[in-house]
């Protein structure tokens, strides 16, 4: 898929309303185009991006923070408030927070080696999660980091930081990685997003780890799309 043609996918996402039935198409189409190798030669910043939803107004807040790698010191940060332009349907997560974290990525001035999503990659019921999403859509190395299962199954690893089991899917093929990043605590499930490899994709995690169970990219990047989200709401 050439620049060109991702531009005009990028578009369809973010300036067309979409129906259902396109979405799952468009899914399954782009899911074709990921890339499950590193797409760098070096890492040199990191970025975590999340996302908060104002109910009320029917609008999504996305902050992506930028870091140098592996000290983890912020050289950037971005913010951006989008409409809500798709409905909350599992599975199509990414229709809903694509175009937010796409806008945000744009405004950046430091574009990073990789980024970290707050979310699944390949561990997804059709192979394309938001990390996916994203990474196709602009090009770039992703990696999907999510709190809880969306699919597959999986042993439980063992009870100390670094230990992992792989997650698989009814057909035996590895989705991602249930990694524990912090000992006697409940583990995350890391998967590639686009242009990385698993290997990497887990090590990356482990080398974002400052002592919480998530790492620091996407952790910090809650906090303040958290903080943005609280100052929007007193000020309303």
């Amino acid at each position: 898929m050439n620049k060109k043609d991702l531009k005009r996918i990028d578009v369809i996402c973010t300036e067309k309303p979409l129906k259902v039935k396109e979405a799952f198409e468009l899914q399954r189409d782009l899911s074709k185009r990921v890339v499950k190798k590193n797409g760098f030669k070096r890492i040199k910043t990191i970025a975590g991006a999340d996302l908060a939803i104002l109910t009320k107004d029917k609008k999504l807040v996305c902050g992506i923070i930028v870091f140098n790698y592996p000290d983890l010191e912020i050289i950037e940060r971005a913010w951006s408030i989008t409409d809500e332009s798709f409905p909350y349907i599992p599975g199509l997560l990414a229709f809903r927070e694509g175009p937010s974290i796409i806008e945000t990525y744009k405004k950046l001035n430091n574009k990073p080696d990789i980024m970290m999503i707050d979310g699944q990659g390949l561990a997804h019921p059709r192979s394309f999660g938001v990390a996916c999403h994203i990474g196709v859509l602009l090009d770039i190395s992703t990696i999907g980091v999510g709190k809880k299962k969306l699919c597959g199954n999986y042993t439980e690893p063992g009870v100390e930081r670094g230990s992992y089991s792989f997650l698989k899917s009814s057909k035996d093929e590895t989705l991602g990685v249930v990694l524990r990043t912090k000992s006697n605590t409940k583990p995350v499930y890391v998967s590639v997003g686009h242009k990385v490899g698993l290997k990497t994709s887990m090590k990356i995690a482990l080398d974002c780890y400052r002592g919480y169970r998530i790492p620091e990219p996407t952790r910090l990047a809650d906090i303040f799309v958290s903080e943005i989200k609280k100052e929007i709401n007193s000020n309303a």
